[in-house]
C-alpha cells in the first residue's frame, strides 16, 4: 500500500481531496509540519480494520501466553460452563 506524504497546510487547503484520497483509494496520508512526519490520516474503514486486527493480535498472544504457562482446559469442559453460564442468563 503506498502511503503518501502532504505537507500540514494541505490538510487546511485541501482536506476534502484528503479524506476522499482516504475514504475512496484507502491509501493512508502523512502530514508533515517543517518537513517532519507529524500525523497519519486514514479512512475511518481502515482504522476500524486496523484496530480490530490489533484486537485480534493481542487476544492471540494471550492465548499463546496461557497455553505456555499451562492455562488450558479440555474444549468439553470449556463449553459445559459456557453453556452453564448461557442458562442461568436466560432463567436468571
Amino acid at each position: 500500500m503506498e502511503t503518501v506524504i502532504r505537507p500540514s497546510s494541505d490538510l487546511r487547503n485541501h482536506y476534502s481531496e484528503i479524506s476522499k484520497q482516504c475514504r475512496e483509494e484507502r491509501t493512508p496520508v502523512i502530514i508533515t509540519v517543517n518537513g517532519r512526519g507529524d500525523t497519519a490520516v486514514l479512512g475511518l474503514q481502515d482504522y476500524y480494520q486496523m484496530k480490530s486486527e490489533l484486537e485480534l493480535l493481542r487476544n492471540l498472544a494471550d492465548a499463546e501466553e496461557d497455553v505456555k504457562q499451562g492455562r488450558v482446559a479440555p474444549i468439553q469442559d470449556t463449553f459445559d460452563d459456557i453453556r452453564k453460564s448461557l442458562l442461568v442468563r436466560k432463567n436468571g
